[in-house]
């Protein structure tokens, strides 16, 4: 059975990712990429779909014991789990080497006191838990093969086989190291090469370190901060410089519902604000490298720019139900692809222009045709920005005039205005910044609710919506605007859960409500982050920072956060971990420290 989403370790590899329980089962891992199918997908069913368990021996009628604790090597994702047992204590070292050729999980075992009896459960399960493979020996070592995939198995310990599982039980002593590896190959190519597991793991904590040290923050958050650019870096895909907004699919927004989604994929969105963080903490690589990304997946084609794209810049998700997988905790259906790739968020186009704009601002390389995709992007939103759409949230339900999405059109025409302003880029200047004052008038009449003194999720609604408390921090209004405050104060009543996080908008219990679904969700973490970055602005920054605390809390014991928290089950839902809850606990760990309003 899975562990609980909290109970997860990311390790990964710039490529792909794994997550590892507490009871040093691996129950999640696709292979080559970060969407490819997965080999191990017990985490969405149950162990027949997959999984590597290494840990110390138990009773098969008894569940696995949980590691006694468990920490990542200094500022790296390099995972370490240790075992106090009757017998002695054991520890249990995992990574993934960053890698130009096959990729490698590798688990070494090391012997702390006493003489612990150990085991390895391998279970393969191709095509996310649905295809067997041949498991057998080839030149002493084994390898599963299935269709165009082959993963061999190294290890010095014994194997053996039973009930399509691969086993080695072992004892260890003080001193002893035994390594096990997994590895990748097309099953058509040679077999990978021997894997070395001690000097990977030499040549992967001095990869973090070096990593790491680029960072620029040095203040009061600094542990929380680099937990979570560790985690946005092992977010991205190293040969295209794509960023996945998560590792997973359909780890449920509500546990038992159909809230369920592929986020295996680089949506604009967060792909920009995530670049946002790492630049204003000193990565301009990565910064560089998305950018090069961006202008491959968009092409010559801006005017049908799309939301998402795959890692590579693919542009067809289709998604699809794996229904031989019951999800997890019964959280069904489980979904490959998405089928909202090809919705209309005019949003985006304002994330993807504020992204380039902030690369120009903090001394990336020009690069014109960057210039030129952002031209062609307002040309497109001189026609289009006062059309309906789906919005931030990708809902289901019919397009409305969604207040962020026209907020977000303007901040794209503005910071254009801005590139033509500082002479870099050449357009029609007087035309844009009428265009730029249209919007802002149109979203100031039709968005704004004057009885109640707050901007609404869309024209003509009653809603509120989270969203809105990026309008001060994109620059649409002042913070001390009293339509800003009045906004910040009323989503505080109306879309607060009682320990004072935030929900996106209404959800609809039972029914079909604004985002076209039944049931619920947590409170998402992204939005809270905002609300704390909100109360900075307009001075209640003692409110933000004990906020901000309260979220800092809820991350389990090695820094990572879901999509969401729901506040009645407390725990972390949605898929895991997510770029979008890392990106705003960094920029409003940035603001509280501008600020000084940190605890001792």
């Amino acid at each position: 059975m899975a562990g609980r989403i909290e109970d997860y370790a990311l390790i990964g590899d710039m490529q792909t990712a794994a997550l590892v329980c507490r009871d040093g089962t691996v129950d999640w891992l696709c292979l080559p990429r970060f969407d490819s199918h997965a080999i191990f997908a017990g985490l969405l069913g149950t162990e027949d779909h997959g999984f590597w368990r290494l840990g110390p021996a138990h009773p098969a009628e008894t569940p696995p014991p949980p590691a006694t604790r468990r920490t990542y090597r200094g500022d790296s994702l390099i995972l370490e789990s240790e075992w106090e047992t009757p017998r002695g204590t054991v520890k249990v070292t995992d990574f993934m080497p960053p890698r130009d050729g096959a990729p490698q999980l590798i688990r070494i075992v090391e012997g702390v006191s006493g003489r612990v009896p150990m085991r390895s459960a391998l279970r393969m399960r191709f095509s996310y838990g649905r295809v067997v493979p041949w498991v057998h020996k080839h030149e002493g070592r084994t390898v599963a093969v299935a269709g165009p995939d082959s993963v061999w198995f190294d290890t010095t310990a014994q194997t053996y086989g039973k009930q399509l599982t691969t086993y080695s039980d072992f004892t260890v002593a003080p001193g002893d190291r035994i390594a096990f590896t997994i590895s990748w190959e097309p099953s058509h190519k040679q077999p990978p090469a021997l894997p070395d597991p001690e000097g990977s793991l030499t040549a992967t904590e001095e990869f973090w370190r070096e990593w790491v040290a680029q960072c620029t923050y040095h203040g009061p958050y600094r542990e929380a901060v680099i937990r979570s650019l560790i985690t946005l870096k092992a977010l991205t895909y190293a040969p295209t410089g794509g960023i996945v907004a998560a590792p997973t699919t359909s780890l449920p927004e509500d546990i038992g519902g159909v809230r369920n989604w592929d986020y295996r994929y680089t949506w604009l969105r967060d792909a920009a604000i995530t670049l946002s963080s790492l630049l204003r903490t000193g990565y301009r690589d990565e910064a560089r490298a998305w950018r090069e990304w961006l202008l491959r997946a968009v092409a010559g084609d801006p005017e049908n720019l799309q939301i998402m794209y795959g890692i590579a810049g693919e542009r067809e998700l289709g998604e699809a139900e794996l229904d031989w997988l019951p999800g997890y905790e019964k959280s069904a259906p489980v979904r490959v692809g998405n089928g909202a790739a090809h919705q209309l968020q005019l949003d985006v186009y304002g994330e993807v222009t504020e992204a380039l704009h902030l690369g120009h601002m903090t001394g990336l390389a020009r690069n014109d045709y960057a210039s030129l995709l952002q031209l062609k992007l307002i040309r497109y939103l001189e026609d289009h920005w006062n059309v309906p759409d789906e919005g931030i949230w990708e809902v289901r339900g019919p397009r409305r005039h969604f207040v962020h999405s026209k907020v977000m059109a303007w901040v794209a025409v503005d910071r254009t205005i801005k590139l033509i302003e500082s002479g870099d880029a050449d357009g029609p200047l007087e035309r844009w910044r009428d265009l730029r004052d249209d919007i802002h008038r149109d979203v100031c009449e039709k968005g704004y609710d004057k009885e109640r003194n707050t901007f609404t999720q869309s024209y003509g609604s009653k809603e509120l919506d989270a969203s809105l408390l990026l309008i001060p921090q994109m620059g649409f209004l002042p913070p001390d605007d009293k339509r800003v405050i009045g906004t910040i104060e009323a989503i505080q009543r109306e879309l607060s859960t009682p320990d004072g996080f935030i929900l996106r908008y209404p959800t609809s219990g039972g029914d079909e409500g604004v985002d076209g679904l039944p049931g619920d969700e947590g409170a998402f973490l992204a939005c809270s982050f905002w609300m704390a970055d909100d109360l900075a602005m307009i001075g209640r920054v003692d409110e933000a920072r004990k906020l901000f605390e309260k979220l800092l809390a809820l991350r389990n014991d090695l820094g990572l956060l879901a999509e969401e928290w729901d506040p009645r089950l407390k725990r972390q839902v949605g898929n895991f971990p997510q770029a979008f809850s890392h990106v705003p606990l960094i920029d409003t760990a940035l603001r509280l420290t501008a600020s000084g309003a940190y605890g001792g």
